[in-house]
C-alpha cells in the first residue's frame, strides 16, 4: 500500500473502524435486526442510498443479510422505524466483517493485511 492509499484508509477507517456509517438495532422485532447506512459521498453513489440489513448472525444458515439501494436515504429526518441507533462496536464480530468488507469495497480501499491475511 503506498502513503495516499494508506492516507485514505486511515481517514476512512481511523483504528480499523469505519467512519461514515449510521447503525441501528430494531432489538430483533424483524429479522433483519441491524440497519446499517453508508453516508457520506462515496464514488459512484449517485444520489442513491446504500443500506446493508442483517440479522444479528448474517453468516449461518439461518441468518439475514442483504445490500440494497434506494432512491432516497431511508433514515432522514427520522429513523425510529429502523430502531435505536448504535456504534459499530456494538454490532456482532459477523456483522463487522459484513460491514467492513462492503465498506472496502464501496470506498474502493485496498485491505490493510496483517499476519494472518485479514485486516
Amino acid at each position: 500500500m503506498n502513503r495516499y492509499q494508506q492516507i485514505r484508509f486511515e481517514l476512512a477507517m481511523p483504528n480499523g473502524i469505519p467512519r461514515y456509517l449510521r447503525i441501528y438495532d430494531n432489538e430483533g422485532k424483524t429479522m433483519d435486526r441491524y440497519t446499517v447506512v453508508f453516508t457520506h459521498n462515496f464514488p459512484n453513489r449517485n444520489r442513491k442510498c446504500l443500506v446493508r440489513a442483517m440479522s444479528k448472525n448474517p453468516k449461518s444458515p439461518q441468518g439475514f443479510s442483504m445490500l440494497e439501494e434506494y432512491n432516497e436515504i431511508i433514515d432522514f429526518p427520522r429513523y425510529s422505524h429502523l430502531g435505536k441507533k448504535i456504534t459499530f462496536n456494538d454490532l456482532p464480530d459477523d456483522c463487522k466483517d459484513i460491514v467492513i468488507s462492503d465498506y472496502v469495497n464501496i470506498w474502493n480501499l485496498i485491505e490493510e493485511e496483517n499476519d494472518n491475511g485479514t485486516i
